[in-house]
């Protein structure tokens, strides 16, 4: 299939934009790595018109997807984890090209995973985890339990997804493989929730028990990052906050996170007057 594809990145290699080029090929006849895809052409470039694009080839009874996607893309998709195909991709592809070196240094990067990414990444976590679990606290408590499972069950996910990157690892799609090794009371609490004898409601209520202990043990692990940007200034208001070019990536969950650590007495409320008799502006600080 190499041959085949040659001239698709023979002539992307030849443009100056194009970083590096690798072909992810898959010998199973059912492969969700590559979408059931024969190969995947991964083409990485400083900047382009779409910051990602995909086209389809087929030649035979063979199948091919070109994916284009641009370096600020690449690195976003790498931070939030919201294609974790990727990581398998740039770790495992066959290099193709290599422009100055960049694959070398990106898997470099990704195996060493420097801590300020680490520590980002990780509050990206916790606030997908806070929220997650507080919806399903939610739900459990109005009898909702079904929709209470689904919502504890993606908390855990996130719990050790959390604990994969605390290992200084980047979570790959077979995370529980990850945490069994890694963190194994993470993973009991997920085979309990799946796989054990006692009424749904029973289990869920057992797993928040659980939950709530470990997220209570990862709080300042997990805020980390947040709290490390509280540092620039004495006070924030939220706007403030969810302005800041470090917290966007997690503005989504910025309230939920703040909620959280006013709660443990991390973060504290300073209110300030308005035009309004009785109404206040919330502030924040860890300075007291």
């Amino acid at each position: 299939m190499e041959d085949l594809l040659r001239p698709l990145y023979q002539e992307r290699a030849s443009n100056e934009n194009t970083l590096g080029v690798l072909l992810i090929e898959s010998n199973k006849p059912f492969s969700p790595l590559t979408d059931n895809f024969d190969s995947i052409l991964f083409i990485i470039v400083t900047k382009g018109e779409k910051p990602w694009s995909v086209k389809h080839y087929e030649y035979g009874d063979k199948i091919a997807a070109l994916h284009i996607v641009t370096e600020d893309q690449l690195n976003q998709w790498l931070l939030l984890g919201s294609n974790r195909r990727v990581v398998d991709w740039v770790v495992n592809g066959k290099v193709l090209f290599n422009r100055n070196e960049y694959i070398t240094e990106l898997r470099d990067r990704l195996d060493k995973f420097p801590v300020p990414e680490r520590s980002k990444k990780i509050t990206i976590e916790f606030g997908k985890l806070l929220r997650r679990f507080s919806d399903g606290k939610e739900l459990f408590h109005s009898s909702q339990y079904l929709d209470s499972f689904n919502h504890i069950l993606h908390a855990l996910h996130h719990l050790a997804r959390l604990a994969v990157i605390e290992r200084g690892f980047h979570p790959e799609i077979t995370v529980w493989n990850q945490v069994k090794v890694i963190e194994p009371q993470i993973y009991k609490l997920y085979e309990e929730l799946i796989t054990g004898n006692e009424p749904i409601e029973k289990r869920i209520e057992l797993l928040l028990i659980a939950s709530e202990f470990s997220i209570s043990s990862k709080t300042k692990l997990g805020a980390g990052h947040l709290l490390s940007v509280f540092q620039e200034q004495n006070e924030w208001s939220v706007a403030e906050l969810m302005e800041h070019h470090e917290v966007a990536d997690y503005s989504i969950d910025l309230t939920v996170l703040l909620e959280h650590l006013i709660e443990r007495g991390i973060i504290h409320v300073i209110r300030q007057e308005t035009k309004g008799k009785h109404l206040y502006h919330r502030h924040y600080t860890t300075k007291f």
